[in-house]
């Protein structure tokens, strides 16, 4: 879970790279259309897979339901974020939006008919929250905008929404790269018109291709696996809560290789949300038996 949310917090200072004519919207598209198609691939690799992609397919009701809107949100994440980080940096808007994602999956989770949510989830989810609050304000010196902060927030709404629901079709017993494989593959499906739509020459540049492939193959699809392998054992609002490693590894690219400012009281904000992951990490390895 954490490998995977390492792999995310490198996506914004990827799409930095982006050719100048590359926009927010476009490389999210770009993103989603190879890593869904690769996520999509692995899931039909085998029988086994097929026939659990085609009875996700056959389901009706509420679980039909959680598919098409974890598909959207999948989609909408993208053009959220990726517009988020072109408009208030990388490291604020990172941690905005995947700060805001835990309260928002833990209060989804519940009203949805999830497990009560644990004391040390709360503590740890009430310190991250806190530190992206201190983190804005410090930010406010280092160019933080409040459009930006609106789309992360925008971001972490969508993420919430497609975590929980591949979280309870996981937990439902469907295989992990199955319910991904459908829900990316969905997306791209959902975004194919508006890559279409869009200037897509940057594409065929060789920094622009080395862009997208990086996002698309590690930052979707070996990053999607790893966090729905992770669901299996994981509950929804601990995971999302784990992924706040992404934001901390997003700050730290943008204040390294991007070379972003960061006031005092920024970086006793990442200071207090990287504590917290550390600490809810720290009770599930104590949790969880060995092997």
């Amino acid at each position: 879970m954490v490998a995977a949310a390492a792999a995310w917090g490198s996506t914004g200072t990827a799409a930095h790279f982006a050719p100048a004519d590359a926009t927010a919207v476009s490389i999210g598209a770009a993103r989603i259309a190879l890593g869904g198609a690769l996520l999509l691939i692995v899931a039909v690799r085998t029988a086994a897979s097929r026939q659990a992609v085609r009875s996700l397919l056959a389901q009706r009701g509420s679980r039909r339901l959680a598919l098409v809107l974890a598909a959207a949100a999948v989609g909408g994440y993208q053009a959220c974020f990726f517009a988020a980080v072109r408009s208030t940096g990388v490291a604020i808007g990172t941690v905005v939006a995947i700060g805001s994602a835990p309260v928002l999956a833990g209060l989804l989770s519940r009203l949805t008919g999830g497990p009560p949510l644990g004391g040390r989830w709360l503590l740890a989810t009430t310190a991250a929250v806190t530190g992206c609050a201190v983190l804005i304000t410090g930010g406010r010196a280092a160019g933080a905008d409040p459009t930006g902060i609106v789309l992360a927030l925008a971001a972490g709404l969508c993420y919430a929404v497609y975590a929980v629901a591949a979280g309870r079709l996981i937990t439902a017993g469907y295989p992990g790269t199955a319910v991904m494989g459908l829900l990316f593959g969905g997306a791209a499906l959902l975004l194919s018109p508006v890559l279409a739509a869009s200037p897509a020459g940057w594409l065929l540049t060789p920094r622009g291709l080395a862009v997208a492939s990086y996002l698309g193959v590690v930052t979707t699809t070996a990053a999607y696996l790893l966090y729905g392998r992770g669901l299996r054992t994981v509950q929804v609002p601990v995971a999302v809560t784990l992924g706040l490693a992404e934001p901390v590894v997003a700050a730290l690219l943008g204040l390294i290789v991007l070379g972003e400012r960061l006031t005092v009281t920024g970086a006793a904000g990442l200071l207090l949300v990287s504590g917290a992951l550390v600490a809810l990490a720290g009770s599930r390895a104590r949790a969880s038996p060995a092997g």
